[in-house]
């Protein structure tokens, strides 16, 4: 379970997760060793997964982004899964409910490179029908 003092170092985290410890202690007031102590036990139970990086605004501006829905044939999920996570322009996989099964998050430097990929996506053995839908912008990201 979270506290209020684990919340607030997430929330710090999400905003820059290469802010220096020292930093961070000063900004929630308690000591340096506390905060390095709170990060470690949530990087071990899980809650912490990892780090990333964000691109800047005019970077990501300059790719093609897009939600692909995918319609799978009935216990084929996992194969289409794995058949998809081995396409490098597929960012995240997400199973859905409503007309349509799993959305996949792609992402190309080209609207060439995402008509590959979408065919790709639509190749793979177990998708009955996609439908993608091209982002236009993103009007915030946390």
């Amino acid at each position: 379970m979270l506290d209020d003092l684990d919340r607030r170092l997430l929330d710090a985290l999400r905003a820059n997760a290469r802010e220096p410890t020292a930093a961070l202690a000063r900004r929630l007031g308690i000591s340096r060793s506390t905060v390095q102590s709170r990060i470690l036990r949530l990087e071990e139970t899980g809650v912490i997964g990892g780090y990333t990086i964000r691109l800047t605004d005019d970077f990501s501006q300059r790719m093609i982004r897009a939600h692909v829905m995918l319609s799978v044939q009935p216990k084929h999920a996992a194969r289409v899964a794995h058949a998809i996570r081995q396409i490098l322009e597929v960012r995240a996989l997400h199973t859905i409910s409503g007309m349509f099964d799993m959305i996949a998050e792609v992402t190309t430097e080209t609207m060439d490179a995402m008509d590959a990929v979408t065919d790709r996506i639509g190749a793979v053995t177990g998708v009955d029908r996609t439908q993608t839908s091209i982002l236009m912008a993103t009007r915030f990201d946390r």
